[in-house]
């Protein structure tokens, strides 16, 4: 595709967002930060690196970046994080207090990213003047990559992820993206590289380890007497934690649940959803099922055995491993990808997911073979692994032992990417 046809390319962009950012206004999902947006508040201050994490899961993954950086100038590194989401933008506020408290020389600034409008782009990129775009797993905006190739700036996209399925929807469109290319590409795994190399060419495309590992590297379990929770879950009750279920697999999920408080039916089941707007599908799943449910907002003491708890709070799906005596983790009883397994590992719970965990293929399929995880072909086979597990719980210590070595192995990942935006900054 020549120079004439991306231009063309990003003008037809342009009219796409023109019509549509009228219609985003409505979307109660983006008013939160809308100034930021659309820039109609102001616009952020210059930084040395602008990084972009799209949600919560990214901006922890920033966090860790952000903890590792150094400034290699006399004056303070200023880092501008963007990300999509309120959740991302929540974390992104803690981390920002963190790092800027530890006064090392990083002057961190968190954003909503601005919607990737090609005159809203070119406008945020030529003021914020960064050195180094840091994109984090899959952030392929046409508008920010173009505003940043106008403006010199090195683009790095790292903890790189790219399903088959995205990597058909960039191919559309082949002669843009590869026009658009990062300067370096940093995948999480040989497939992902491939993906990526598909798409951009594979000249500065390789592996590295995934940040999601440094993030659970100091992970351990919480002491009972610490964990918030405690006054929820009676001691003497089995606990489940259903982590992270999606909605795509109500079915499957909702048969799970009763499967298990018809198999065990004095436990305690702690269903969290990924996303929280979703909580009445799961409400209407609870009843069609005929099971005893309450709202997490509701308890003000010890659930009562038998009862399936809908966890409608923030935050606290981790402390809830760390009271679990089993744990299924969602997202893998549709073709969905998974959600992250790793978190209940470092609480010391066994996790069991159903067939589908794509996304987190990095993990490695020594995990299994080691017996640290169980994977599962559909909710039935889920069922008997869970039950199995409460029959004959493993030491939560030993598992949390065990689990950590297997991720200390694989960490390294944050430094790496610190390593290369040194590079890129020193280069200048």
């Amino acid at each position: 595709m020549g120079i004439s046809s991306v231009r063309l390319g990003l003008k037809a962009y342009t009219l796409g967002w023109k019509c549509a950012i009228p219609f985003l206004k409505t979307n109660s999902r983006l008013k939160d930060g809308w100034d930021q947006r659309t820039l109609s508040g102001g616009l952020p201050a210059p930084a040395h690196i602008w990084i972009q994490a799209a949600s919560g899961g990214e901006a922890y993954l920033a966090w860790e970046i952000l903890k590792h950086l150094t400034s290699p100038f006399s004056e303070s590194l200023r880092v501008l994080v963007t990300t999509n989401t309120l959740q991302g933008y929540e974390t992104l506020t803690r981390a920002a207090d963190e790092i800027n408290s530890r006064k090392n020389g990083l002057a961190v600034q968190p954003w909503y990213f601005p919607f990737d409008a090609p005159d809203i782009m070119d406008r945020t990129v030529s003021h914020v003047r960064p050195k180094v775009a840091l994109i984090l797993e899959t952030e392929i905006w046409p508008g920010f990559l173009s505003a940043c190739k106008k403006n010199e700036v090195k683009i790095l996209l790292a903890n790189g992820r790219m399903s088959t399925k995205s990597l058909a929807g960039y191919l559309t469109w082949p002669g843009m993206f590869r026009a658009l290319a990062p300067d370096a590409i940093m995948a999480v795994s040989e497939a992902d590289a491939r993906r990526f190399g598909t798409l951009f060419g594979r000249k500065n495309v390789w592996v590295m380890p995934n940040i999601k590992f440094d993030r659970m590297a100091d992970a351990a379990p919480m002491a009972h007497s610490n964990n918030p929770l405690k006054s929820l879950i009676p001691s003497d009750s089995s606990f489940v934690v259903f982590g992270s279920v999606r909605r795509e697999e109500k079915t499957d999920v909702t048969h799970l649940a009763a499967g298990l408080m018809h198999e065990r039916p004095a436990s305690i089941l702690g269903l969290f959803p990924r996303h929280m707007h979703h909580m009445k599908i799961w409400e209407s799943a609870m009843n069609s099922a005929g099971l005893n449910w309450t709202l997490r907002s509701r308890l003000t003491g010890p659930a009562t055995p038998g009862t399936v708890i809908l966890w409608d709070a923030f935050g606290e799906l981790v402390p809830a491993y760390g009271l679990a005596h089993a744990a299924f983790v969602g997202g893998s009883l549709a073709p969905l990808g998974g959600q992250n397994f790793l978190e209940p590992l470092t609480c010391g719970v066994t996790p069991v997911i159903g067939p589908h965990w794509t996304n987190f293929a990095w993990v490695g399929q020594g995990l299994f073979d080691a017996g640290l995880a169980v994977k599962t072909t559909d909710w039935t086979t889920a069922q008997n692994a869970l039950i199995s597990i409460l029959d004959a719980p493993p030491s939560r210590q030993s598992i949390a032992k065990r689990a950590k070595a297997y991720i200390k192995d694989h960490t390294g990942g944050a430094q790496a990417v610190c390593k290369q935006v040194a590079d890129c900054l020193n280069k200048d």
